[in-house]
């Protein structure tokens, strides 16, 4: 029995969109400078920052490191507040990225302001970090 033809259907009209990225939106560090500051004198006084300010402070950083180093090679992550894809290099897309870097809030908040050496605090252990490209040591400070 022959395979009844059916007209192929007209294709809708395809619209050229354009594609948003999967990544959330990070703070600007222009708006949110003073919850730097805020948390920064906070952590100077011996007192732990608010939370809310304390995940402003974080990613406000982590938005001006994606902004110095663009790309995707590198995942960043301070938990439980952010994590952001930065430096030039191969793309990664799936799965636990080769190239990471991890550390705590007020490490993230020390480093990137310069007030901790990079190579300080990957010596002490206060951040972690794997693959090749995990050195953000060219980009910082902020």
């Amino acid at each position: 029995m022959p395979c009844p033809t059916v007209p192929a259907r007209p294709r809708a009209s395809v619209s050229v969109r354009r594609l948003r990225s999967y990544r959330p939106v990070v703070s600007s560090p222009h708006i949110k400078s003073a919850a730097v500051a805020a948390a920064l004198s906070a952590l100077d006084e011996g007192r732990a920052a608010e939370r809310p300010v304390l995940r402003e402070a974080v990613r406000t950083l982590l938005a001006a490191l994606a902004e110095r180093a663009p790309g995707r090679s590198v995942e960043v992550r301070v938990p439980p507040y952010g994590a952001i894809q930065c430096v030039p290099g191969p793309r990664h897309t799936r799965g636990t990225p080769p190239n990471v870097v991890e550390m705590d809030p007020e490490t993230w908040l020390a480093v990137a302001t310069g007030r901790l050496d990079w190579a300080q605090a990957v010596t002490e252990g206060r951040v972690r970090v794997s693959g090749i490209r995990a050195d953000l040591a060219p980009h910082l400070p902020l």
